[in-house]
């Protein structure tokens, strides 16, 4: 049997799901420009080390990173979440040295993860993310947590709810991670193998657990804020504050930790209340973290972030009934008559494309009656007819909307396309000549 498959949990994107990817992309650049976040763009695949640091609980480090050994002997991962390459740019490029701060990043593109292919969740997604790294305030925190949920409402969601809890200061999880171990340690023996690995290493890991979620001792675990110091306390309070003040409803869920281990201070998800969406819920997610720009050589600053799958958001999208394909319609269908005008048609259509119309010709020398249903399959809105008038410099266009059909010169002709399509066409950047064999 023949492999020529995608692997699994990989996806083909094309057609009108790539017009949907388009939406989605468009937005984010919409969004990103007016919060005046700059995009950046990092390596696939990084040294292992990037992304597998000390004895990290998550998932993610131990159960389901691609890593591999490359010729020269080196352990390198393909990019399993965005932020920790980051980091490593941001210190390695000593972009902490900017004089205004913080610097905001946002990054679109491909993460790899071993893990049961679901609705929304594949081995190669997705994801838009931001973060704002180098100041560490309130004001950033809500203002990190307002871009995502705006920008979904923008989408047209509308079944969020905004979840958020405090992790607290390193004086604060400590404390909190002694009261969990005091807790769970007489419960072990009947939980999962991962929280017994969790509970060495990272015990508020544990209240992430899917396994275990409805154990006896997960609802009668201590909650975080009653471990907090006044410091860690105030902060939290603040940010609730301003998000109030900014009019966006949040929940405070103490189990809320998220799923990587270098989370402190503030932690969010924003999930949606649809019930289609099933146990894939979550949109997007993230928070705050203090040690990891100093993990990486860089110096004591705090950063803060999200991320949010684009193929979870399309799921998200479908269950509220939002159609995100765009009809991207063509403007100019040109059709040569007979053989011998077809390089001349040919000549016309780089023409109308050089003046930026989007537009397209018939290569194969079909009947009229095959070019009229392509025409009409693509939505165009100018029909162009190259035949016999050619010799006279001229060619017959037709506007489908109206009805209209004349002749019109080869020098005309785009003055004819912007009186029909678009009269404040732009054609300052165009190469708006018609070449000497169409004339």
């Amino acid at each position: 049997m023949s492999n020529y498959q995608s692997p699994r949990g990989t996806q083909d994107v094309y057609g009108v799901n790539m017009s949907k990817w388009h939406a989605i992309e468009d937005l984010i650049r919409q969004f990103t420009h007016v919060y005046n976040v700059s995009e950046i763009r990092t390596p696939i695949f990084e040294h292992t080390e990037v992304f597998k640091r000390e004895a990290d609980s998550s998932d993610m480090v131990n159960k389901e990173m691609y890593t591999f050994t490359d010729f020269g002997g080196r352990s390198l991962t393909l990019r399993p979440e965005g932020t920790a390459g980051l980091i490593r740019s941001f210190v390695q490029n000593k972009l902490y040295t900017s004089p205004d701060l913080p610097v905001k990043f946002y990054y679109v593109g491909p993460n790899f993860r071993y893990e049961r292919p679901q609705k929304g969740r594949m081995r190669i997604h997705h994801q838009f993310g931001v973060e704002y790294l180098g100041a560490k305030s309130p004001l950033v925190d809500a203002e990190v947590i307002q871009l995502g949920v705006s920008f979904l409402q923008a989408m047209g969601l509308k079944d969020l709810k905004v979840l958020i809890n405090t992790l607290g200061d390193d004086e604060s999880r400590s404390a909190y991670r002694q009261a969990l171990k005091d807790h769970f340690a007489s419960h072990l023996e009947t939980m999962c193998p991962d929280c017994h690995r969790r509970f060495e290493q990272n015990p508020l890991r544990i209240l992430d657990c899917k396994v275990d979620a409805q154990h006896d001792a997960m609802a009668s675990a201590p909650a975080m804020s009653q471990y907090l110091n006044e410091e860690s306390r105030a902060y939290f309070k603040e940010v609730l504050n301003i998000l109030t003040s900014l009019d966006l409803t949040v929940e405070i869920s103490d189990r809320l930790v998220r799923g990587l281990d270098y989370y402190t201070h503030t932690v969010f998800e924003v999930v949606s209340s649809n019930e289609d969406m099933g146990s894939q819920s979550t949109i997007f997610g993230g928070g705050r973290y203090d040690g990891l720009i100093s993990y990486f050589g860089g110096p004591e600053m705090s950063g803060i972030g999200f991320g949010m799958g684009i193929e979870r958001l399309m799921v998200a999208a479908e269950a509220e009934g939002i159609d995100l394909a765009q009809e991207n319609p063509l403007d100019v269908y040109v059709m040569p008559l007979a053989k011998e005008y077809q390089h001349t048609a040919a000549s016309l259509l780089a023409y109308i494309r050089s003046n930026g119309y989007r537009s397209d010709m018939d290569v194969q020398g079909r009947s009229l009656k095959a070019m009229f249903k392509t025409a009409d399959r693509q939505k165009v809105s100018v029909l162009l007819f190259v035949g016999e008038e050619v010799n006279e410099g001229k060619v017959r266009v037709k506007h489908i909307p109206s009805n209209t059909q004349l002749d019109v010169s080869f020098d005309e002709l785009i003055m004819q396309l912007d009186h029909w399509l678009n009269e404040d066409h732009d054609h300052s950047n165009c190469a708006c000549q018609v070449s000497e064999e169409a004339k």
